[in-house]
């Protein structure tokens, strides 16, 4: 009895794909409610301080300490906090990519190992005189593994590419916010 080559456990193929978009999926949750939650704090935190800035302004007499408290204190404080929440977010897409790209190379490397497999079944079951065609099938193959490959190469630059844009951003927002910070403010 010759085995079919082309039975490559089915189920056991599509529970990893199952798996592998699950895991996907619960990485895109993740960051989502992380995410959700910074922007709950940061909504709470902005909340409590306008409520305290406008009972502190409503006691003061004078319009211009009232400008002068505005303009120095109030804005340099959103500057401070908008690069604290860009920082945190940035930080939050950074994890996530990171998962991410765990995940597709899993994939890919056992999408590999799949054909890898199903090749070698399919041309050890092949008829006698069919070593011409099992030649091209196999060198087909091999142009079929180099491509991976290069998705492979491709998809590390690209999450990397990604790493390195949030990197930057992170610390042209840690740049701000210390900027912010170091600036006199005025009288």
């Amino acid at each position: 009895m010759i085995k079919n080559p082309f039975d490559l456990n089915v189920i056991a193929n599509q529970t990893k794909g199952m798996k592998a978009a699950q895991a996907a999926g619960q990485v895109a949750l993740t960051s989502a409610q992380e995410i959700a939650q910074l922007n709950q704090r940061a909504a709470q935190e902005l909340s409590s301080r306008m409520q305290a800035k406008v009972a502190e302004l409503m006691k003061t007499q004078d319009p211009k300490s009232v400008f002068d408290s505005v303009h120095a204190e109030v804005l340099q404080d959103a500057a401070k906090e908008v690069a604290e929440y860009q920082s945190q977010l940035f930080q939050a897409f950074a994890s996530g990519n990171k998962e991410l790209a765990k995940i597709a190379e899993t994939m890919i490397k056992e999408s590999q190992h799949d054909l890898i497999h199903f090749v070698n079944e399919a041309t050890q079951n092949s008829p006698a005189g069919a070593e011409p065609y099992t030649s091209i099938f196999k060198t087909s193959f091999n142009n079929a593994l180099q491509n991976f490959d290069q998705i492979r190469a491709a998809m590390t630059d690209s999450f990397s590419n990604f790493e390195k844009s949030m990197e930057h951003m992170n610390q042209f927002s840690a740049g701000q916010k210390d900027g912010s910070a170091q600036k006199p403010k005025k009288k």
